[in-house]
């Protein structure tokens, strides 16, 4: 029996680069919701830029945001992890040695970031409808940190190697889309989000679907009853998963049509 569903969306829900959702999600979440199926978002985005992107049934669905980092039911937060802060700075840091690189720094309240490049700006608050700060220094910012992110606008490839040399073994390096290399903290992924909050909803991890892409998808692809990945996953990824596939609303759409109401 399903009664949960959990969805990566950059790569997987949504094309790599896209940041309009096909309106069949909409309506295939709210007949998920008739059958007692939980219908879950989980992405490295912000919670703000999730339910602008689920808007029409953003009251009816559960979100994994920040790779795990902070999870919610009903706007209540089930979970969250944080980055010990001296860490975090050092890794703020780092990113110097890389000056056409872009720092993210997530809280709760909101996103920060130090760059000033107008294209990174508008993508982050204009394209992904981010709530984001934009502030001269990093080290400022008080509240407890969720989630570290670099924005390498030309690829991953040069700076993933270096990144996880330094930091893997103080904290969870993982790329998250073709420009991004994320900082997470201990006990922030989006598998211990999903194990946090299907223990909420009293739901066994058997009973459900994930789909993923990236690296950062690797932990709930291995949690849920059936892991997907992608097609289009990134090397290694599909190792974590139980299935392959082009399309998630194919999934979907199957499940209905088979699934006893």
């Amino acid at each position: 029996m399903i009664q949960y569903i959990a969805s990566d969306l950059d790569g997987t829900l949504l094309p790599d680069g896209g940041q309009d959702m096909n309106p069949e999600i909409f309506d295939l979440i709210l007949q998920l919701k008739e059958r007692g199926i939980r219908f879950i978002a989980a992405s490295g985005r912000q919670y703000h830029s999730i339910r602008q992107l689920f808007l029409p049934v953003r009251e009816d669905i559960s979100y994994i945001t920040e790779n795990g980092s902070l999870c919610l039911h009903q706007g209540q937060v089930i979970h969250r992890g944080t980055i010990e802060r001296e860490l975090g700075l050092r890794i703020i840091d780092t990113r110097k040695e890389f000056p056409d690189c872009h720092t993210l720094l997530s809280c709760e309240s909101r996103a920060y970031t130090d760059s000033r490049n107008p294209d990174f700006i508008h993508h982050m608050r204009d394209v992904l409808h981010n709530d984001i700060a934009f502030v001269d220094d990093l080290h400022k910012i008080q509240e407890p940190f969720l989630k570290l992110a670099i924005c390498d606008p030309n690829g991953t490839d040069r700076m993933e190697p270096f990144l996880k040399e330094r930091f893997s073994s103080e904290i969870r390096v993982v790329t998250a889309g073709r420009i991004w290399v994320d900082f997470l903290a201990p006990d922030a992924d989006k598998g211990k989000a999903l194990e946090v909050l299907l223990k909420h909803l009293n739901i066994p991890p058997e009973n459900g679907i994930a789909f993923g892409d990236q690296q950062n998808d690797t932990e709930m692809l291995r949690f849920a009853g059936t892991g997907y990945a992608m097609k289009t996953a990134a090397p290694g990824v599909a190792e974590y998963a139980d299935r392959i596939t082009e399309s998630v609303t194919e999934v979907i759409r199957t499940l209905l049509n088979t699934e006893t109401p």
